[in-house]
């Protein structure tokens, strides 16, 4: 990464970010293998979009769109509603994973990303877990 400052520039800034968030939220809808991920949903995606978007842009190492809309992103809690098992876990790593692929993410910057994302996903786990 030492040609880029962040993985924000990595990825090719702002336009790609979208375009990463809008592909991932594109395959849920259309591909029969993220089901579970999907009905997680409910029945809009919009404000989902967007709330991805600003954080991924933040997290990415862009502007904090997310910090300066809600403040901290606190992702444990505000994911605690939604029953999320290893299917979800799964299957939102693999739509990610696919919209990279598609959007032809530089491999190496797709891999860290992925490691990032399972370690992520798996602790928004909180459905066949150890809760204690």
């Amino acid at each position: 990464m030492s040609q880029y400052e962040s993985a924000y520039e990595w990825l090719g800034g702002d336009a790609k970010v979208r375009a990463l968030v809008d592909r991932f939220y594109d395959l849920m809808d259309l591909e029969p293998q993220y089901q579970a991920l999907r009905a997680a949903h409910g029945p809009e995606l919009d404000s989902a979009r967007d709330k991805l978007y600003w954080f991924l842009s933040g997290w990415l190492g862009g502007p904090n769109l997310y910090i300066e809309k809600f403040g901290h992103p606190r992702l444990r809690a505000r994911h605690l509603p939604f029953s999320i098992g290893i299917a979800e876990r799964d299957q939102w790593v693999a739509c990610m994973a696919q919209a990279m692929n598609e959007l032809a993410v530089d491999p190496e910057l797709a891999n860290r990303l992925n490691q990032s994302f399972m370690q992520t996903a798996d602790w928004m786990r909180n459905r066949g877990v150890d809760m204690a």
